[in-house]
């Protein structure tokens, strides 16, 4: 995966509206899957205050809610209004794949591993662009720190390591 360059502004726009569609799908599509299966299939009580019985047709009702709101984004997600968010999500999925694997990788880091040294480049690198993008600016002294740390450990061992050597295969022997 490559870095790319995102419009904050467009990106923060579209993941909220995108965030809303799905709140607002899940909670109609919840109430009209639990109410259409109850009227088929439940129980009616006819004393007030008592449970109907009718949990799992409410349940199946979210569940089919779920189904339908992801199957839906999952279909939309190359198109152009949702290009950003999906990248972003992406990006932070891959984020948590290096985050189980990271202290093995800085301790190969710390051996001058090249690999390891590519994958921490591009870990920190994205970490900035999410945590930018998402306004995250408590961290961002942090990793500033971690990451001129790593590049004055490439170039004090002349070493050859950034970003955009990365691919997701590096992962695999650690």
């Amino acid at each position: 995966m490559k870095l790319q360059e995102i419009n904050k502004v467009v990106y923060r726009k579209n993941l909220n509206v995108v965030t809303i569609a799905l709140v607002a799908s899940l909670i109609m599509l919840s109430l009209l899957f639990g109410s259409g299966l109850i009227a088929l299939f439940g129980e009616a009580s006819t004393v007030s205050g008592e449970s109907t019985g009718n949990f799992q047709w409410n349940l199946l009702g979210v569940v089919l809610a779920v189904i339908v709101s992801v199957g839906t984004l999952m279909k939309f997600k190359d198109s152009a209004f949702l290009a950003e968010v999906y990248y972003v999500w992406k990006l932070k999925a891959l984020h948590n794949r290096i985050y189980r694997k990271l202290k093995k990788i800085k301790l190969a880091a710390k051996e001058h591993d090249i690999n390891a040294l590519i994958i921490l480049s591009f870990y920190y690198h994205s970490l900035k662009l999410v945590y930018q993008l998402d306004n995250n600016t408590l961290t961002l002294n942090t990793l500033d720190k971690d990451l001129t740390e790593l590049e004055d450990m490439i170039n004090k061992h002349n070493l050859s390591a950034c970003a955009e050597q990365f691919d997701v295969s590096m992962l695999e022997q650690y």
